[in-house]
C-alpha cells in the first residue's frame, strides 16, 4: 500500500520502520520539515517529505501527532478523497492537550476527532506503549503475541486498519465502532497492558467509562514522580506493570 505518516514521535517513527519493512511504500512528514527527520526513521525505506506530500496520492494516512495538533491539519485531511483511509493513533491527555470541553463532558475521543476532521477514521495503535510497540512485535501465531484494538465505522476502513496492525507485528482485534472506542482510551483495562488475543475481549468488556479519566491521571502522576516530567515515557516493563495495576 501507499501510506503517508504524519508525525515521527514515539509511535510514528516505529510505524515508519515497521510498515516500510513490511513492503509498503511509506512517506513520512513532521511539522518541522523533511530535513529534520532523522535517518533511523527512514532505515526501512520510508521517504521524508512535507506534510502536503505525505497525504497526497496514498491509500492510507496515519496521523501520529498529539491530539491538540489535529486542528492544524484538519483542513488538509478533510480535503482527501473519501476512499483514503485515515487512521488516528492519538490519545487525550489534558495536561498536554489543554482541556477539551466535549471530551471532558464524556464525548468519545474518536468521535471528537471525526467531527474535527469531517470524515470517518480508524482508531488503532493508540493502546500500546511506545517501548512495547518498538520491541515486542512478533510473527503471526507466536505464543504471547500482543493484540491491539482496532475500531472503525466503515468496513473497508476497518479491514485496512487491521491489516496494517498485523503488518507491524501484532494481532489485530476488531473492537467495533468508534462509539465503542472509549474502551481503548487511556485508563481502560486494555490500554498499555500488553494483552493477548485471548485476554483482550475481557479487558474491553470490563472497561468502565466513568473511571477512565481518574485512572489515566493516576498513571500520569506516577510516571511524572518516577521520571521527572510528563513527556518522557517509562521503560516498557515498568509501564506495563503500572498500567496493569491501575487499569485492570
Amino acid at each position: 500500500m501507499k501510506i503517508g505518516i504524519v508525525g515521527v514521535g514515539h509511535i510514528g517513527k516505529t510505524l515508519a520502520r515497521k510498515l516500510g519493512a513490511a513492503g509498503h511504500d511509506v512517506k513520512v512528514a513532521n511539522s518541522r520539515g523533511p530535513e529534520t527527520i532523522e535517518a533511523d526513521v527512514l532505515a526501512s525505506g520510508a521517504r521524508a517529505v512535507t506534510v502536503e506530500e505525505a497525504v497526497a496520492g496514498v491509500d492510507a494516512v496515519i496521523l501520529s501527532i498529539p491530539l491538540n495538533r489535529l486542528p492544524g491539519i484538519a483542513p488538509l485531511i478533510a480535503s482527501l478523497p473519501a476512499s483514503t483511509v485515515v487512521i488516528d493513533t492519538s490519545n487525550y491527555y489534558p495536561a498536554r492537550d489543554s482541556k477539551i470541553a466535549a471530551i471532558e463532558a464524556g464525548q468519545v475521543e474518536s468521535l471528537w476527532v471525526t467531527e474535527l476532521l469531517g470524515r470517518p477514521v480508524v482508531k488503532a495503535w493508540n493502546s500500546i506503549g511506545s517501548a512495547s510497540f518498538a520491541t515486542k512485535g512478533m510473527a503471526p501465531g507466536s505464543p504471547g503475541r500482543i493484540a491491539l484494538s482496532v475500531a472503525a465505522d466503515r468496513d473497508a476502513d476497518r479491514k485496512v486498519g487491521m491489516k496494517l496492525v498485523e503488518d507491524t507485528g501484532f494481532d489485530a482485534f476488531d473492537a467495533g465502532t468508534l462509539a465503542e472506542s472509549w474502551r481503548q482510551q487511556p485508563g481502560a483495562p486494555c490500554y498499555c497492558t500488553d494483552l493477548t488475543r485471548e485476554q483482550l475481549p475481557t479487558a474491553l468488556a470490563t472497561a468502565e467509562a466513568a473511571r477512565l479519566p481518574k485512572r489515566r491521571d493516576l498513571m500520569v502522576a506516577a510516571v511524572v514522580e518516577r521520571v521527572g516530567d510528563g513527556t518522557t515515557n517509562p521503560d516498557a516493563e515498568y509501564g506495563v506493570r503500572l498500567s496493569r495495576a491501575l487499569y485492570m
